[in-house]
């Protein structure tokens, strides 16, 4: 009967223990007081919907991220969320259906069938903010801007953004007439880097030959800001939409260039999210990690599949990541007072008060052998010239 086996947790599954649970959810209700004080209005989507509503639309690119489940109820077929991003359009365009501006934001739990690299966990804590019903650059760098101090929040400092646009490699693909297969092959080997096999692929599919050096550039082209520069010259009256796209990655890069110790890098190969992505993408790093720690962009039409296409821009992360690598301090040690087992009306009035300061109050329980010392307690309550005072522990 007792066998380890029976509690060992699943692969990717964890549990947060104290004092650890603490500083996560002190982190979690100072990030949501950020958003609120943006405008940013918190839901919390169920944990569980049919698979037809989960994965409607954008949702369907996480159908092998979903663990699907039956319900005994009815023998429907649901699904436990993988992501938070496309039940939040669906609140947005089914539920709330207003006509302003409509910034949301939550912070749960999601549920994935394979963890993200390996010894990644399969049960993030998802963080995000999204804002719907503005198509401009504006409502972009407002949420870059919020990522920025969630980041710093977290005590991450020194962060490294990588800017990109879909809409550039959109075009190359709509102007050059490429079969969807092939887009597909072009957009995996483009995320890879690999121009030999990139130039293999285009020339086996016979694109048209105008475009290939084209789709060739957007391997070369990251880098600082004169990559913008090298972009521009490149495709010059190719397509406007292009000129457009680059006129909107400067647009974006002066508004956040001046947020302190932030590195911008342009990628006009980033392609994340290209499945549902339609504009901006972006993603932020730290030195000496590998993969992104938030990432984000537009999104237009995400609700589309709910009956209310709009515009729409977010950013998300998984919060115990970034506590993992941020330089947050934890918090300080609250003082344990411990209190005698006595159902004394002053004696509960100073505990009372006691709590209301900030301290910690111990009650002891009746029969308990263990004393305040070994309940790790700093001080104690005693009765002393007619009143409750706090003596330390020795």
């Amino acid at each position: 009967m007792n066998n380890p086996a029976h509690w060992i947790l699943p692969e990717g599954i964890e549990e947060t223990l104290p004092p650890a649970a603490v500083r996560l959810e002190s982190i979690r209700r100072e990030l949501l007081d950020l958003y609120r004080g943006w405008g940013y209005e918190l839901v919390i989507p169920p944990l569980i919907e049919y698979l037809e509503s989960l994965l409607t639309g954008t949702g369907g690119e996480l159908d092998l991220e979903t663990f699907k489940l039956t319900d005994q109820l009815n023998g429907r077929l649901m699904g436990v969320r993988a992501d938070i991003t496309p039940q939040v359009a669906r609140i947005e365009a089914h539920r709330l259906n207003r006509q302003i501006p409509v910034r949301l934001c939550y912070l749960a739990r999601v549920l994935r069938t394979r963890p993200q690299g390996q010894g990644g966990t399969r049960s993030p804590l998802q963080v995000g903010v999204e804002l719907y019903g503005h198509a401009g650059s504006d409502s972009d760098i407002e949420i870059i801007h919020l990522m920025l101090e969630t980041l710093e929040i977290c005590g991450i400092e020194h962060v490294h953004i990588d800017l990109g646009h879909v809409g550039i490699f959109r075009c190359l693909v709509e102007l050059a007439s490429v079969p969807h297969d092939v887009e597909i092959s072009l957009f995996e080997l483009l995320q890879r880097k690999a121009v030999a096999e990139m130039n293999e692929c285009l020339e086996k599919h016979d694109v048209n030959h105008a475009y290939r050096q084209f789709f060739l550039d957007l391997v070369a082209l990251n880098g600082n800001h004169e990559v913008l520069k090298q972009a521009r010259a490149r495709f010059s009256g190719v397509d406007p939409r292009i000129d457009k796209a680059l006129d909107y990655l400067e647009t974006v890069a002066e508004a956040i260039g001046d947020k302190a110790n932030n590195e911008l890098c342009f990628d006009l190969g980033e392609l994340s999210g290209y499945h549902y992505h339609s504009g901006l993408v972006y993603a932020a790093y730290v030195p000496g990690q590998g993969r992104e720690l938030a990432r984000g962009g537009r999104y237009d039409g995400i609700g589309k599949a709910f009956g209310r296409a709009r515009p729409a821009t977010g950013f998300s992360a998984d919060l115990e990541s970034l506590l993992e690598v941020g330089s947050r301090a934890e918090l300080s040690k609250s003082v344990r007072v411990y209190a005698p087992a006595i159902d004394n009306s002053a004696l509960n009035e100073r505990i009372k008060m006691l709590r209301e300061q900030g301290y910690v109050v111990i009650r002891e329980l009746t029969g308990q052998t263990e004393n305040a010392e070994s309940m790790g307690c700093d001080q104690k309550l005693v009765h002393q010239d007619n009143e409750w005072i706090l003596v330390e522990v020795n």
